[in-house]
């Protein structure tokens, strides 16, 4: 490959890896208080439910960990963090569950 090829190339990869970059709290946080997820949940604090970094740490690295907090925002669960179950939450878009777990899965920073 010449040089000159190469060149364009690199500046085209990087755009390519930031369009896929993590969405920022500003982004998840009008998600979750518009589906009443900040009722129970804070980013860095327990409140009825565990703290998001804590629901980050503890699925960091799983390769499942999307498909995991996808069912459980849903479906709900019960047990993963204690005695109190987690409602299904069935009014929150497909669209917006994915923008929440990209931000989990990404590490949950404000």
């Amino acid at each position: 490959m010449k040089l000159s090829a190469l060149a364009l190339c690199v500046p085209l990869l990087a755009l390519g890896s930031a369009a896929h970059a993590a969405p920022d709290y500003a982004q998840v946080k009008d998600i979750l208080a518009k589906n009443a997820c900040l009722a129970c949940h804070a980013v860095d604090k327990k409140v009825i439910g565990p703290a998001y970094e804590e629901v980050a740490a503890r699925h960091k690295g799983q390769a499942d960990a999307a498909e995991i907090l996808t069912k459980h925002i849903k479906e709900g669960s019960t047990g993963n963090y204690g005695p109190i179950p987690m409602p299904p939450n069935v009014g929150i878009s497909d669209a917006d569950i994915k923008t929440v777990v990209e931000w989990l899965v990404a590490g949950a920073a404000h």
